[in-house]
């Protein structure tokens, strides 16, 4: 076996999602893999939509393949943005390629996509789901979902800015002064947070709301108002810094006090969502009527249903002139900077994976637990199992049948 044989290799594969122009690895972050004593593979082309030629990546030791197949055929270690049940059309093609054993890293959907996450099973892929790195201080420069969420709560101001038949900031002209816009972010995680800041920077009036109560301080970290309603609840918040889906009348009540506030906005900018669900409705079709004509609401849960009635995946609805957008795969909009980000949580999380040029699949290790889907054939995650209704002997629970 010769000395390149012998080095452990990661494969970074084209993205075949439509319209996907992210990569999963940079050629800054290649480098740092060659110097751990990687082998960096990389399928021809795959960086160029995201701005990251191949002649970049071959200056930093990487070497570029002709196609998929190649690639899957000798990467120990495969990286993707979109994989899986994240690629809903095009995952059957890709899974094809895989081979036993062989170590599968991206965003897969593994709580709600079952038949591709059985698919990886089957073939012995060992799977780690990068939506599930916990929110905990150890873990935060592996979280890919924070990264890609604060790359989409930039764009989102931005793209409502753009639809907004006004100006954010406040100008005094010789034409008169120019009031500012007003915007309402609901929800401060990260991407509701970082459209907050965008939203400040470009000058217009920002309030911010979340069920959570410790997200006050942070809204107002940013000089936003934050919205009190009375119902916040520390109860909103799970295991692991996640939301946490709230009874039916709870939203109800929510819907209607935040139909009033979104009132007396020019953009409503949704971020809500709980992971493994679809996502809660707060904004009613009578709310979004109420709201004057011109106003613009950008629902950034529009993939997982979206947080207004109205919204449409994909695409700008306009109803009694206020203008609906439901933006999917956002992050991909910036490629250059989301693969930067991404391509930096790829790399600390293969870093702590391999110990001593193995990858430590044993680990007791939370951030592997939490992240590890498929492994030896089976789905293995307990979190994972549940929501797709597998129990402990591998059958569906939904539908085992039988009477009481």
């Amino acid at each position: 076996m010769t000395e390149k044989e012998k080095k452990l290799s990661v494969g970074v594969l084209r993205e075949s999602f439509p319209g996907e122009k992210r990569v999963a690895l940079i050629p800054i972050g290649a480098e740092t893999l060659v110097k751990a004593g990687f082998r960096v593979l990389l399928e021809g082309g795959a960086g160029l939509k995201a701005g990251f030629p191949d002649r970049e990546y071959e200056k930093r030791g990487v070497e570029i393949l002709p196609n998929r197949e190649s690639v899957c055929s000798q990467a120990d270690i495969l990286l993707a943005v979109r994989a899986a049940g994240a690629n809903p059309d095009g995952w059957p093609h890709e899974v094809k390629d895989l081979r036993e054993g062989q170590i599968l890293i991206g965003f897969l959907e593994p709580l709600t996509a079952r038949q591709p996450i059985e698919e990886l099973a089957n073939r012995g892929v060992t799977a780690f789901a990068v939506e599930l790195v916990p929110r905990i201080t150890r873990a935060q420069s592996m979280d890919a979902l924070s990264s890609m969420a604060t790359v989409a709560g930039y764009r989102a101001v931005l793209l409502a800015a753009n639809f907004l038949p006004k100006m954010f900031p406040m100008l005094t002209t010789a034409a008169g002064t120019i009031t500012p816009s007003r915007v309402l972010v609901i929800g401060a995680g990260v991407a509701g947070l970082q459209a907050i800041a965008t939203a400040r920077r470009l000058g217009a009036v920002v309030s911010g709301y979340d069920i959570r109560p410790a997200a006050r301080e942070q809204v107002e970290s940013l000089g936003a108002k934050f919205v009190v309603l009375g119902l916040e609840t520390d109860e909103a918040e799970a295991e692991g810094g996640y939301a946490r889906a709230m009874g039916e009348d709870f939203y109800r009540r929510q819907r209607e006090l935040l139909g009033k506030v979104a009132a007396e906005n020019d953009v409503v900018i949704c971020t809500a969502a709980v992971p493994g669900k679809k996502a809660p409705l707060l904004i009613t079709a009578e709310s979004v009527r109420a709201m004057r004509p011109g106003s613009v609401i950008v629902d950034l849960a529009a993939e997982r249903g979206g947080n207004c009635e109205l919204t449409q995946p994909g695409r700008v609805v306009v109803e009694k002139g206020v203008t609906i957008l439901g933006p999917v795969n956002l992050p991909s909009d910036i490629p250059y900077h989301a693969s930067q980000m991404y391509s930096k949580n790829l790399c600390q999380f293969i870093l702590h994976l391999v110990k001593n040029g193995k990858p430590d699949l044993d680990s007791e290790d939370r951030i592997l637990k939490e992240t590890l889907v498929t492994h030896r054939g089976k789905i293995v995650n307990p979190r994972v199992r549940k929501a797709l209704g597998i129990t402990e002997e591998g059958k569906d629970s939904a539908s085992r049948g039988g009477h009481d």
